[in-house]
């Protein structure tokens, strides 16, 4: 960009300020010439040239004019949404669903699958349902299979990176083959990326949840499952195994321990360590417990709310659980910022959230904010498509 002191060829500075350009048309919409040119700090010859050029690589496109003040009417420019879409598609055991995204990140079409856990080939059987709930999302909005361009996924567990297989989720049978993410790329004509389903639920939290403008923070997730994405200095922390943050395992003063291999945690009960204090069958049993019945978590924390003694119990305890897991990681990670999400924090919503900060008191020295997700819709399916989005325009927009 015009101004940066940046050395470099001509053509490389061309690339670059083409980038920015596109960047900020897909940040702010359509934009005239002259407030690109002032974005970028680029002249005014010089951004009619850039303009001409993407426009004429199919890039961007005219979209009217700027009318009702004085002077010509100016030209509105805007990337055009068609040049790439993406794919991105959030797993359970129950099934999966996709969502397909122009270039701009509009979703223009979504689908759901039922996973089918009795079929003889898992494996096999895993790749027809990717394959079938990308094509549905892809029919949903009148697009063939060649407009896809990246595909990111987002599973329980992780990708061990030295050896391509899902660990940490037994319950997801047909995906911890080394040779998936492959298949899975000949099947849909992409490059495929395969991601932990909390990790993706932090990336969409800091693009359009609460931990925006964070560069160190930690979001929990508490629902069926529990774990954690730390991200320091922006980035993501993985570990070694792909296993950073897994603290559904994670051993805690009065839940069980998470013995005899991760088949046994992930148990009809509820396995062992945080997750068993905390997770929602857990939640479902304390309410029960209190004489406070419902079939799900948001319904049971509804009526808690409601529910004076019994209900200000449940709440009370649940608090001290979370805040017990938490100050386990706070004392080792010292986080700015931890975001509640998962079914259990969004439900207990802003009583349980302050309940659990008061809790923390004591518990570890640092003393980081605690804000529950602000994010609308799935966190898992809009980090997944952020994440193909990034990985698309690092292609698409490459004009060099």
């Amino acid at each position: 960009m015009a101004g940066t002191g940046i050395p470099g060829t001509p053509s490389v500075l061309r690339a670059m300020n083409d980038r920015a350009a596109l960047e900020l048309l897909v940040a702010h919409g359509p934009l005239t010439r002259t407030r690109l040119g002032q974005l970028t700090g680029l002249s005014k010859p010089t951004a009619s040239q850039l303009l001409g050029r993407l426009e004429l690589a199919g890039l961007v496109r005219t979209v009217g004019n700027v009318t009702g003040r004085p002077g010509p009417n100016a030209q509105l420019y805007e990337v055009n949404p068609a040049v790439a879409h993406v794919a991105a598609l959030a797993v359970d055991e129950l099934g999966i669903t996709a969502a397909v995204a122009d270039i701009t990140g509009t979703v223009v079409g979504e689908h759901h699958v039922v996973a089918d856990a009795l079929a003889e080939d898992v494996r096999h059987r895993t790749t027809e349902l990717v394959t079938e709930a990308v094509e549905g999302a892809l029919a949903a909005a009148g697009l063939g299979r060649d407009a896809l361009h990246r595909t990111v996924i987002g599973t329980p567990g992780a990708l061990d990176p030295r050896t391509g297989t899902l660990r940490y989720a037994p319950h997801v049978p047909g995906w911890h083959s080394a040779t998936l993410r492959g298949e899975l790329a000949d099947a849909l004509g992409t490059p495929v990326t395969i991601e932990n389903d909390v990790n993706l639920a932090a990336v969409a939290e800091q693009h359009v949840g609460a931990a925006r403008g964070a560069e160190d923070y930690v979001l929990v997730w508490i629902d069926e499952g529990v774990g954690a994405a730390v991200v320091l200095g922006g980035r993501l922390l993985r570990g070694a195994t792909g296993g950073a943050g897994e603290i559904g395992y994670m051993p805690l003063p009065g839940a069980p321990l998470a013995r005899g291999g991760l088949e046994a945690t992930i148990a009809p009960d509820g396995g062992g360590g945080f997750q068993r204090l905390v997770g929602s069958p857990t939640v479902l049993l304390l309410a029960r417990e209190r004489g406070i019945d419902a079939p799900t978590v948001p319904e049971a924390l509804a009526l808690a709310a409601r529910t004076p003694g019994a209900g200000d119990g449940l709440f009370a305890e649940l608090a001290a659980r979370i805040a017990t897991g938490l100050a386990a990681v706070v004392a080792v990670v010292d986080p700015a910022l931890v975001v509640l999400s998962g079914e259990v924090c969004k439900a207990g919503g802003e009583r349980l959230r302050s309940l659990v900060e008061q809790e923390m008191t004591g518990l570890a020295l640092p003393r980081p904010r605690l804000r529950l997700s602000s994010v609308e819709g799935c966190p898992i399916l809009i980090g997944a498509l952020r994440t193909a989005l990034a990985a698309a325009r690092d292609t698409v927009f490459d004009t060099a």
